[in-house]
């Protein structure tokens, strides 16, 4: 099957079902979704070979972890009953998630936290842990940092691969521009890297496009890939991020579910970027004021994972899709469809 048709056949997939799998039938391919504690919404496990929880925290002692809405945690790891082959993962982080610098500055706090760790994925039946530290050595998101924090992120892994095993995962959430980690070093310990490709842009410009085009104003998601290969990590442990969301002008909203941005109308025109690959809206007059994904984007999304050899795909967040599953849909039978 040639590509274009592979592409129509993910696209039209996304009507319907999910078509059931496993990770093995993915050939061991992740379909990753972050599912939050603020939401309601229970995922469907046919869609899904891994959940990430979000979030857990750093403990304000520095030294354990602090889990938001245990109980949906709970909720969550209850679906593997569903699904035998589900991997469900506790994320501890976020933006604006603190205390990373200082909990990581100490041989004592790394391996108290790591240990912590190792209690909370027995306790809880995870089968492994996300950090989401954004990002060492920054304090845009108005949490400490220090120029250590590169090395001490390096320490943390190994202390916490240390601490749940081999057999558990660990795996971490990066910016799209690979930058605030030494990946030569951590990669080592890690199962896979998490490629936050989105939010690299606002209007008039895409937040998510796959390739670089007049409406890119900072890096899109193919560039993103190449500066993680770049930097030391191997295609095959690579998971590109999706977003099932927006970024849209004043008069809309900064950030829009997708589920949301159906429900717009009025003077403003759907169009669609040859060139980035990806949708968007504009008003009357052209003007871009929202870019975002469908199931068109994700499924050339998906083609480009399978043909660049990446572990697969995540998505923020499951809630935001709506109520049919279009983008989930779109993710787990673009991935499925290429096999």
């Amino acid at each position: 099957m040639n590509k274009i048709k592979m592409i129509i056949v993910a696209f039209l997939l996304a009507c319907v079902s999910c078509v059931e799998a496993n990770n093995e039938d993915l050939g061991g391919k992740v379909v990753l979704a972050y599912v939050t504690s603020w939401s309601q919404v229970m995922p469907d496990p046919s869609c899904i070979t891994h959940i990430n929880y979000a979030f857990g925290h750093v403990t304000d002692s520095f030294d354990g972890v602090r889990i938001d809405n245990e109980e949906r945690l709970r909720q969550i790891v209850s679906l593997k009953k569903q699904k035998s082959s589900l991997k469900v993962m506790l994320s501890i982080g976020g933006w604006g998630s603190g205390r990373f610098s200082e909990m990581s500055s100490t041989e004592m706090n790394r391996k108290a936290f790591a240990k912590d760790c190792q209690r909370i994925v027995k306790t809880f039946g995870l089968d492994g842990i996300d950090i989401d530290w954004e990002y060492p050595t920054s304090s845009m998101s108005g949490i400490s940092s220090s120029p250590n924090d590169t090395k001490n992120f390096t320490l943390l892994m190994k202390a916490i691969r240390k601490a749940i095993g081999k057999k558990k995962i660990l795996s971490i959430a990066t910016a799209a521009s690979a930058e605030y980690i030494d990946f030569n070093g951590v990669t080592p310990y890690l199962d896979y890297v998490n490629i936050m490709s989105y939010d690299m842009g606002n209007p008039p410009y895409h937040h998510a496009g796959l390739y670089r085009s007049a409406n890119i104003g900072g890096i899109c998601a193919d560039e993103a890939v190449k500066a993680h290969i770049k930097a030391g990590v191997p295609a095959g442990k690579l998971v590109l991020g999706i977003p099932f969301y927006g970024r849209g002008t004043k008069e809309l909203s900064d950030f829009m579910d997708y589920k949301d941005i159906l429900k717009i109308g009025g003077e403003y025109i759907r169009d669609w970027d040859e060139t980035a690959k990806v949708p968007y809206m504009k008003d009357a007059s052209g003007r871009f004021v929202c870019g975002y994904e469908d199931a068109r984007s994700i499924a050339i999304k998906c083609q480009y994972i399978m043909d660049n050899n990446l572990h697969g795909a995540m998505y923020w967040e499951y809630a935001g899709d709506d109520e049919n599953g279009t983008l989930r849909k779109a993710v787990f039978n673009g991935i499925n469809s290429k096999r």
